[in-house]
């Protein structure tokens, strides 16, 4: 039967109405764009397409679905429900066909395809460079796409169905994904090694005796920071907060340039080392100042086999960085080293 353009096809399957529409995958695209950006000038100069074009493809697409799919305001635009819902279909759909046609274009036998996955700042220093090297080397044919940001933004990106893999330090930032338990990170308070805020002799600090310091940490929005206030509060401690930043690289430079102290896991400074910065980690005696690492992935039914291999590889180069001391002040957790097949 030949369906005219642009209208809906309606089928009834054991009592269920199923309502398909001749929308286009690039609508999809254009669709998702928006969404992501949160505008509709932004998407515009994304796509590299002009703003009346765009809103007359998203309004044909409202009128096949029958339904608003965004809100609009001055501060932008945000997904209705139904908006909602269908970009997280989109996204998969886009994700996929992104996939087979990867595969299409590579050679065939080999384990190939994109792989999404985002990482914090300072896991990007510790694990990035070997992991990425580590893929290349065992999956040629497999493209890493590494996503680095705070942990907030790639929990919002691992929600949104934007990421493939994600190390995030909460097991709880996103629904209906894949949650295994990493590692466990000791927090030290970092000082550049000619600073004379602490005695030179000196190896470590009471909690007490850290917030005394001044500091600077990451915003209230950051969950480290949020860990780090949590056990002062615990001991009735106020820190001498004199500045807040969100960047690892621009915190740590004002830490190096005398400001103040900073509160970090091990992996902030190995960047600073190689551009030739000499540090000072100082570990907190009377308190369990730690920060627990959890590995997302999208669920089973989404993820592809591509990206389950690079799972598995995030897993086993973590693992080889802390028996090697590569990575330092880290200890793998029982379930992760159950997983990648090792005994606790």
């Amino acid at each position: 039967m030949n369906v005219p353009a642009r209208r809906k096809i309606l089928f009834s399957e054991a009592g269920y109405k199923l309502e398909l529409y001749p929308m286009d995958i690039r609508q999809l695209r254009y669709f998702a764009t928006i969404v992501e950006s949160g505008s509709l000038s932004k998407a515009s100069r994304q796509l590299y397409i002009a703003q009346p074009a765009l809103s007359q493809q998203l309004s044909k697409l409202e009128s096949e679905v029958g339904k608003p799919l965004l809100n609009r305001s001055s501060r932008g635009v945000a997904p209705t429900e139904n908006g909602l819902a269908l970009y997280h279909h989109a996204r998969f759909m886009l994700r996929q066909l992104d996939q087979a046609l990867s595969i299409a274009r590579k050679e065939s036998g080999a384990l190939q395809g994109m792989v999404s996955i985002g990482l914090p700042a300072t896991t990007v220093s510790a694990l990035g460079l070997p992991l990425v090297r580590r893929i290349r080397e065992r999956y040629p044919n497999i493209l890493i796409n590494v996503v680095e940001g705070m942990s907030g933004h790639l929990g919002q990106m691992m929600r949104m169905g934007q990421l493939d893999l994600a190390v995030l330090f909460s097991g709880d930032v996103a629904p209906d994904v894949t949650v295994e338990p990493l590692l466990e990170e000791e927090l030290f308070v970092m000082l550049p090694r000619h600073s004379a805020l602490v005695p030179a002799r000196r190896t470590s600090l009471t909690i007490a005796e850290a917030a005394a310091l001044p500091l600077i940490l990451p915003t209230g929005s950051h969950g480290l920071r949020r860990r780090i206030t949590a056990e002062f509060e615990r001991r009735s401690l106020v820190a001498r907060i004199v500045a807040e930043i969100d960047s690892l690289s621009l915190l740590m430079t004002c830490v190096y340039d005398g400001m103040a102290a900073t509160i970090k896991p091990m992996a902030a400074i190995y960047l600073e080392r190689e551009r030739g910065r000499e540090w000072r980690a100082l570990s907190i005696s009377d308190a369990q100042m730690s920060r627990r690492n959890y590995l997302y992935s999208l669920p089973p039914q989404r993820l592809s086999p591509a990206a389950a291999a690079v799972r598995a590889e995030v897993r086993q180069t973590a693992l080889e960085l802390i028996e090697s001391g590569g990575w330092t002040g880290v200890e793998p957790i029982a379930a992760a080293l159950a997983a990648a097949g090792v005994a606790a």
